[in-house]
């Protein structure tokens, strides 16, 4: 009988350390081909969209499909997990979550292969849900970080993060900016981060605008970059207004853009000096879903945890 795990299930049964083994596993598994994804699409409803991705990791042994209900108020996410060799439903995951943690753990991937030898300021630009699995994610990946500094525009909102996560408040977005390691991680419609904030041999993870119509960096980001790369082309091309923009307006070119898969492989250099500006955007995959929904299964069997359903 299938599982159900609930959102306190997965998240007593996964650390971020798991989640990044997992994340980055995952890649390694797209880099050979293993792995078939397919970008997100969303329907509308009233006042809200409902997104389905969804993904099958042959040499894992699962597929899988993330599905969502978004509106204004709030959203409701779960994850369907298949064995990919015989018709079976495996389990059933509430994934809120496990969707913060898989975007954390895929900066904390990033980080790991793509920031500066010595890295030990991270700077996180936003102060919301997916900003405490980013600072605890890359945390685990970089356990020599020293400092983190944080904005958001909310000053309540800041102060209760900061102490949260043991984080200095920035005065303005340009704080954070400064650091070693920078994440932007908001629902801004227009850029949150100056390229002309960035110090020489920055890391940016921009993880919070994917529908295309949303930004979080200015095109002198990109200007700056020595290297940039995303989670998948074929997602970014769709959803990724940080580098579609750029694109049309000849700043960049999509030929210029790799996929993390080809760094974690160790297919492309990615970072080739300490001076480097380094740019990874995340949009969220499907393929990370089913990997980090069959390691918290994995491991719910061991603990007993979970219910099983008819």
């Amino acid at each position: 009988m299938p599982l159900y795990l609930n959102e306190s299930d997965v998240a007593e049964l996964l650390t971020p350390t798991d989640a990044i083994e997992a994340i980055e596993a995952c890649f390694r598994r797209m880099a050979a081909g293993s792995v078939e994804n397919r970008p997100r699409y969303r329907l509308g409803l009233e006042e809200g969209a409902l997104a389905v991705m969804a993904a099958a990791d042959l040499e894992l042994g699962y597929a899988g499909a993330k599905v969502y209900a978004a509106f204004r108020d709030g959203a409701c996410f779960a994850v369907l997990l298949f064995r990919a060799d015989s018709p079976e439903l495996v389990a059933v995951l509430e994934a809120d979550k496990l969707g913060q943690l898989r975007t954390g753990a895929a900066s904390g991937v990033a980080a790991k292969h793509l920031a500066a030898s010595g890295a030990s300021s991270l700077g996180i630009i936003g102060c919301g849900w997916q900003a405490a699995s980013q600072v605890a994610c890359i945390r685990a990946a970089l356990p020599q970080l020293e400092r983190v500094v944080a904005y958001c525009r909310t000053e309540e909102r800041l102060r209760a993060f900061c102490e949260e996560h043991d984080a200095v408040p920035g005065e303005s977005h340009q704080d954070p900016a400064g650091c070693d390691v920078v994440v932007t991680a908001t629902t801004s419609r227009d850029p949150v981060l100056r390229g002309e904030w960035l110090g020489a041999g920055a890391l940016v993870c921009a993880v919070g605008a994917n529908d295309g119509r949303r930004r979080e960096l200015d095109n002198v980001v990109l200007e700056r970059s020595a290297f940039v790369c995303c989670d998948s082309l074929d997602g970014a091309k769709l959803e990724s207004a940080d580098l579609i923009e750029p694109v049309e307006s000849g700043v960049l070119d999509w030929l210029e853009v790799q996929e993390l898969q080809e760094v974690v492989a160790g297919d492309a250099a990615g970072r080739q000096s300490t001076e480097d500006i380094v740019v990874f955007k995340s949009n969220g995959l499907a393929a990370w879903d089913v990997a980090v929904a069959a390691a918290a299964v994995e491991r719910a069997r061991v603990a007993g945890a979970g219910r099983e359903v008819a």
